[in-house]
């Protein structure tokens, strides 16, 4: 296949800020902080900075789980964090994660920041001793499978679904070269659960809350509105998982968490008690004033 208009990389590559489609904004080649702000500080001994992306529900689906297991100290503050509109590359969201990624955490018992989803998982089931097997051989399993998680999602977010929907243009190769490791993922996802209940074994562990949300929401048809390209309703084992942790209500609460789109009774943009699940859910709250 020819193409006259085939892009040639320049020798030595500029940004073009205006390049990107709808992600454009929060892309850019420098770290580091643009304005000065504090973040907000609640009244729980987690701080969770958040937004309810696929990275964002592990945290918050991790502390709900943490609760509903009876750990009153995993009480948390989950405030928004608007990527969208930079609020990731505040002087004091960059104070906890100098990669201005959500989701980022401070433990105001051990005055601790921790960053990066998956460690954030790690440190809360070492510090309640919780969603991790014990047994060295399950807990290496469980571990296998959370680390499988960190390095596979980028083929699925920033690989497939930036090209197939969010990039400002439709391109056959890239879209076919991510779709094809897509599947692929989803076909070892699809052998692995075939043959355990949860992720490594038969006991729900943080691979599983690692997983579900960006594999889960996918082939429950809750991503990329791509259900249909990915035929996603052949790989059984996988929806079999994902129906079932989506089942548990700690799931249902901290999928919804610091959320900004889909129903309005699935968005509460910030959670600072339980309560907030019942009251603050963008569905029950008044609409802003036009006049």
């Amino acid at each position: 296949m020819s193409d006259t208009k085939q892009y040639q990389p320049p020798k030595i590559w500029t940004w073009d800020a205006e390049n990107g489609g709808e992600w454009a904004s929060i892309n850019r080649p420098v770290a580091g902080p643009t304005h000065e702000a504090r973040l907000p500080r609640g009244k729980h001994p987690l701080q969770i900075y958040s937004m309810g992306t696929p990275n964002g529900q592990k945290v918050t689906i991790m502390a709900e789980e943490l609760l509903a297991a009876g750990e009153t100290g995993a009480e948390y503050d989950a405030h928004l964090i608007r990527i969208g509109e930079g609020d990731q590359f505040s002087s004091g969201f960059v104070d906890i994660n100098p990669n201005s990624k959500i989701p980022a955490l401070f433990d105001t018992e051990t005055g601790r920041r921790v960053f990066e989803s998956g460690a954030i998982l790690l440190y809360l089931a070492e510090k309640f001793d919780r969603f991790l097997p014990k047994d060295a051989d399950a807990r290496t399993e469980a571990l296998n499978w959370l680390f499988w998680l960190q390095g596979s999602a980028p083929y699925l977010g920033g690989g497939f679904g930036h090209f197939y929907a969010y990039a400002p243009e439709k391109f056959e190769y890239p879209i076919d070269r991510f779709t094809m490791e897509v599947k692929r993922q989803l076909d070892v996802l699809d052998r692995e659960l075939a043959e355990h209940r949860f992720l490594g074994g038969d006991e729900y562990s943080i691979a599983d809350i690692a997983t579900w949300p960006w594999y889960g929401n996918l082939v429950l048809g809750e991503a990329y509105d791509a259900a249909e390209f990915l035929q996603v309703e052949s790989y059984k084992n996988v929806r079999r998982w994902a129906t079932e942790i989506l089942e548990r209500p700690a799931v249902q609460r901290g999928r919804i968490v610091n959320r900004t789109r889909g129903k309005p009774s699935e968005q509460l943009h910030e959670r600072h008690d339980a309560s907030d699940f019942d009251l603050k859910t963008q569905d029950k709250l008044a609409p802003e004033s036009t006049g």
